[in-house]
């Protein structure tokens, strides 16, 4: 039996309800393992709610104000247990610089969560820049390049 594209797994649409809920400043801790492993640029692989709150307190005191996923334009690709979501965020820095995903340099991401038999999160890999609004100039090492296309 085939499924409708546009119906979700179960999987896809808890992967859908974490960036929602987290957004909102709520962490679902119902649809983790509770030794799930993350993994986060700069951070690097933490286990467990405590050290995922670990990061969030990091990200809120020193990166971002404010971050909105664009759920409802997530690329999702789903196989097995596995859950591939490309997509972008808009936010602000703690500066209260703005960054929109596809329209400034930050705010593209990738992420790839892994469920347990149980159909909880065991694992989430988060790929991205951190650098969401392009503070970093150092790491822009194409000086003569002048397009940008974000």
């Amino acid at each position: 039996m085939s499924r409708n594209p546009d119906q979700a797994s179960a999987q896809v649409e808890a992967v859908k309800e974490y960036f929602r809920r987290g957004d909102a400043g709520d962490f679902p801790a119902e649809l983790f393992a509770p030794d799930f492993q993350f993994y986060f640029p700069k951070y690097g692989v933490g286990r467990g709610a405590a050290a995922f709150f670990e990061l969030a307190a990091g990200m809120r005191q020193g990166v971002v104000k404010r971050a909105v996923h664009h759920v409802d334009e997530l690329l999702v690709v789903e196989q097995g247990n596995c859950v591939v979501v490309e997509g972008t965020t808009e936010g602000t820095d703690i500066d209260e610089v703005a960054w929109h995903g596809g329209r400034s340099r930050g705010g593209r991401f990738c992420s790839v969560f892994v469920f347990g038999q149980d159909g909880r999160i065991v694992r989430m890999h988060v790929y991205l820049d951190p650098d969401y609004t392009g503070k970093h100039k150092a790491g822009f090492v194409w000086p003569s390049r002048t397009s940008e296309a974000w």
